[in-house]
């Protein structure tokens, strides 16, 4: 499913903030000399910019650890889309995981343990988070298992993990009430609930509205998404051209935030893959073939900017 798969091209994760003034960091997912997707360091002006890894096939979705210590990302290995581990300069790299699709690590809060996605092969076309689990590891011992366990949930797919900063509630997207929804529940499951309501289908295009892609602010107060109609609806995928209906769904890309309550919900504007500046302000990707990576705007007090 390309919207996905766009996703793991263009995740961009802020990593830290300096004080006052100076630029912040980012860490991105950004193709090197050879188009090949590298993690890179850099101001969030683009400036002082290292390459953290030197893949032959790419890198990308990358996560920092809560001390800001260790990073974790997904790379492209043989046919596997593996899970990596590194020191948050990129050197000492070692693989977590070794086959399947695993996507969208998310740390915990003890900066030891991470969850991510695994989606179980399917159809060629096939949105990944139609046949998948969330689970749990312990980075260090390399431990692992399915993050839920109850025969009732594990009826469904869950997939794109987000863990709150307090490490005591996940929010995932899951299709229990049919249509993938964000969800938020206890780490281990409990007390799930949808978070963020909004219509079952696209009223024009008669086509359902899916959520995808959860994120939570750094204070734990709110979550941002992705909701639109899936790319899977799109020529490239149906086989039949069709110019104006995929311009139609491309124009329901938007990036929404709604409170951990469930309140309060508001559309931040179009765009996709929300993540949130370590200040608290929402940034929403938009792809940009020239740059060879994505363009990412911010929230800023009173408009928005380009990183």
């Amino acid at each position: 499913m390309r919207r996905v798969l766009l996703f793991i091209v263009l995740l961009t994760n802020l990593a830290s903030v300096c004080s006052g003034k100076e630029l912040r960091e980012v860490i991105v997912s950004h193709a090197d000399e050879q188009g090949i997707l590298q993690l890179f360091r850099m101001k969030e002006d683009g400036s002082d910019s290292l390459q953290l890894t030197h893949s032959d096939r790419g890198c990308r979705m990358p996560a920092c650890s809560p001390d800001g210590k260790k990073l974790v990302y997904a790379q492209l290995v043989n046919h596997s889309l593996s899970l990596w581990l590194s020191d948050i300069d990129g050197k000492n790299p070692r693989a977590l995981t070794s086959d399947g699709m695993n996507l969208l690590p998310s740390w915990l809060s003890d900066s030891r343990h991470i969850v991510w996605m695994k989606s179980q092969r399917g159809e060629k076309r096939q949105d990944p988070t139609s046949n998948s689990q969330i689970r749990l590891m312990n980075t260090e011992t390399g431990e692992s298992r399915r993050l839920f366990s109850d025969p009732e949930q594990i009826k469904f797919s869950d997939a794109m993990p987000s863990v709150s900063p307090d490490g005591k509630r996940v929010a995932f997207v899951s299709n229990r009430s049919g249509t993938f929804r964000v969800w938020v529940s206890n780490l281990d499951g409990s007390d799930a609930k949808p978070i963020s309501a909004t219509q079952d289908q696209d009223e024009n295009l008669k086509l359902p509205i899916e959520q995808k892609v959860p994120a939570w602010s750094p204070d734990g107060k709110w979550i941002a998404h992705w909701e639109g109609v899936e790319m899977i609806h799109m020529s490239q995928f149906t086989g039949f051209k069709n110019p104006k209906r995929d311009q139609q769904i491309s124009a329901t890309f938007h990036v929404w935030v709604v409170g951990s309550d469930g309140k309060n919900r508001r559309k931040v504007g179009r765009g996709d893959d929300p993540t949130w500046s370590p200040d608290g302000y929402v940034t929403r990707a938009f792809p940009d073939p020239q740059r060879g990576g994505p363009k990412v705007m911010i929230e800023t007090a009173v408009s928005y900017t380009h990183l």
